[in-house]
């Protein structure tokens, strides 16, 4: 790599300070910093916690990913041709060429097939994902003067896995710029937004273009109402519009939920994927595990509960606790995007009450509001607002009791 290196020197002369393209610095320096550690070091007295620098995180966290992306990659493949195999066609020209020159049919017993067919909807969405994002943090970075950082690697991968497999790319691009600006760049980007990036998208496609996020027609690559018998609306849609009861959930295989081969976000449907990813997170140090077991915990205490007010109008109330975590958005946020170290707090007891308080507010949302079946996002971006709020009590608290101790 030595000749690499020397070549970025060489080039680099041009983008320092005093050359004729010192403004793009911060676009010459996002490649060398992505291939190379700085050579800058600190000269005097330093305070090093771990060797866990921003990079080493982001990257960490979307290995940890890995398994969702290759779930998100099989299952909507597999949904597709299996609505394509009972007679619905979802493809456009091009993507039967790519299918044709790949020698491919639409078997959903095939896992290449499955693969590639799932790649065919996931990648032009990462592609335009990366592209919109990419073009806010450079412009930002050559406007403010300061280095493009690796902050929006994460949110790259999680927009595409949150979002519904046919949503038109040219909403996600608005969106992506929509997200990173005014749910990160804005408060000063990586390490200073309040809210997190992918959910501020989601929520701007979900009430900007709600007719393409939400719906029967947009969860999987086809368009399942042409067929008898199939529908492409999520579970937990389902389960909301119809009324449906503990007994109804029962006939939905809770092992094909869990694993991720039912309808559902691209990379929503896997908790199986997800829980790979905490233990990677949380053997890493980097994603918290107060934060998701009180997320488990705010779960399982407000199903219990609303199990045993019940209701004669809603049946919604009876559905336990375990089948809210395999379906929808849960499992997911709840791995990903609740423990986002910046929009959650930092205090330890306030970890374990900010995710209490997301369990709690997304089995509010599926139950009680039944226009809106999923709730995840809703509950960590409403409680990314009281964060700050969070952590201040409990500092509070720690003060006064040291002052006591000292008195």
């Amino acid at each position: 790599m030595q000749w690499l290196r020397k070549i970025l020197d060489k080039v680099g002369k041009d983008f320092q300070h005093g050359g004729k393209f010192e403004k793009l610095h911060a676009v010459y320096d996002m490649h060398d910093t992505i291939l190379f550690t700085t050579d800058d070091t600190t000269k005097s007295g330093s305070h090093v916690r771990d060797n866990m620098d921003l990079k080493r995180l982001m990257v960490t966290v979307v290995i940890a990913m890995l398994p969702a992306v290759a779930m998100a990659l099989y299952n909507t493949g597999y949904q597709s041709n299996l609505a394509i195999a009972a007679g619905a066609q979802a493809l456009d020209a091009w993507q039967e060429a790519v299918f044709a020159a790949l020698g491919l049919g639409y078997d959903p017993t095939s896992i290449i097939s499955n693969v590639v067919h799932g790649a065919i909807w996931f990648i032009p969405i990462f592609a335009v994902t990366a592209i919109a994002g990419g073009l806010v943090e450079v412009v930002n970075a050559v406007i403010r003067g300061h280095e493009v950082n690796e902050g929006f690697l994460v949110t790259m991968f999680l927009i595409p896995l949150i979002s519904p497999a046919t949503v038109p790319l040219w909403q996600i691009f608005i969106a992506t710029i929509f997200g990173v600006l005014v749910g990160k760049e804005i408060f000063g980007g990586t390490g200073f937004n309040i809210f997190n990036p992918a959910l501020v998208t989601r929520a701007f496609l979900f009430f900007a273009y709600p007719a393409e996020i939400s719906g029967d027609k947009v969860w999987i690559a086809a368009d399942l109402s042409k067929v008898d018998g199939l529908s492409g609306a999520t579970w937990l849609s389902k389960a909301s519009n119809a009324g449906m009861s503990p007994e109804g959930l029962a006939n939905l295989d809770l092992m094909d939920a869990f694993i991720g081969l039912v309808p559902g976000s691209m990379g929503e449907t896997s908790a199986l994927a997800c829980v790979i990813g905490a233990v990677i997170l949380i053997a890493t140090g980097i994603g918290s595990w107060r934060t998701m077991l009180g997320v488990v915990l705010g779960t399982m205490g407000m199903a219990f509960l609303l199990n045993q007010v019940g209701s004669e109008t809603n049946p919604f109330f009876d559905v336990p606790f375990h089948y809210h975590m395999v379906l929808g958005g849960w499992a997911l946020g709840t791995v990903f995007m609740a423990t986002e170290p910046v929009t959650s707090p930092f205090t330890q007891r306030g970890k374990m009450i900010y995710g209490f308080l997301i369990g709690v507010m997304v089995v509010l949302v599926r139950v009680i509001n039944p226009a809106y079946p999923e709730g995840m996002m809703l509950a960590i971006l409403f409680m990314n607002m009281f964060s700050p709020f969070i952590d201040y009590f409990f500092i509070q608290a720690n003060i006064k009791r040291r002052a006591a101790r000292y008195a």
